[in-house]
């Protein structure tokens, strides 16, 4: 059995019947329905109200007149997630840009949360890397049906010409299906493998070495929510994009 999280241990203690309430809506059973939070499952519950409390700070102090350094930092994100969306999925990328953004914060506070003592990175884990793998891949398959009709986006799978149809099409299934697990696997084995060599140094040493690798881990953790969001860019583009 996995080591209780303390937030793990609050939620086992007083919540454990709506997480099973949840579970069995769904016909699962917890292997513990006295403990059934996991720590993965805890630290994206944290990271969610972490990241709605943040927000719902700062909102009432931006200003357009005296923008502080919090906003200057937000703005040049925004800017920058809004620019690679135009670059990279179209004319079109910026229409969905409140998912990039959404799933770009989501993944960059799930992987620093693991830093402070005590908290683990939920990313470190593959059924959240896969969840989040998954509901991009349903997402920029819903934006393609949207964008062409359920018909043409079938049909863009069939290739430039329709005598080709029967090498593309397998062909662009095999790709598609590929896709989560691709997502999933990289973000889950760099943070996993983060998590695990900055915790060993920091075991082993006290304060020049822990502090180089926690910085190597904060560049992992922004880099790799980059490249999520990047890919997820990428698909959305694909599904969009009415040529050939």
């Amino acid at each position: 059995m996995e080591h209780e999280l303390w937030p793990t241990r609050l939620l086992n203690d007083y919540l454990a019947g709506p997480a099973n309430d949840v579970l069995s809506l769904v016909r699962v059973h917890a292997e513990n329905p006295a403990r059934p939070w996991a720590n993965y499952v805890a630290m994206q519950v944290l990271v969610a109200l972490f990241i709605v409390v943040v927000f719902a700070v700062l909102r009432p102090r931006l200003s357009m007149d005296k923008p502080g350094k919090t906003q200057h930092l937000l703005e040049i994100i925004y800017q920058f997630l809004r620019e690679q969306s135009e670059e990279v999925a179209g004319h079109e990328g910026p229409k969905f840009l409140a998912y990039f953004t959404t799933i770009f914060v989501f993944i960059l506070f799930a992987n620093l949360i693991g830093m402070i003592p005590s908290f683990e990175s939920p990313t470190m884990y593959i059924y959240v890397t896969v969840g989040c793998a998954l509901v991009t891949f349903v997402y920029y398959h819903l934006v393609g049906i949207q964008a062409k009709g359920i018909g043409k986006y079938i049909l863009s799978f069939a290739g430039p010409q329709w005598y080709l149809a029967v090498l593309f099409f397998p062909i662009e299934i095999i790709s598609h299906l590929g896709r989560p697990l691709s997502l999933s696997v990289r973000l889950y084995a760099n943070m996993f493998a983060g998590e695990k060599v900055t915790q060993i140094f920091i075991d082993l040493t006290y304060i020049v070495l822990p502090v180089l690798f926690m910085g190597l881990h904060v560049f992992v953790a922004f880099l790799q929510a980059y490249v999520f969001t990047l890919l997820t860019m990428m698909y959305v583009g694909q599904a969009v994009s009415h040529e050939h």
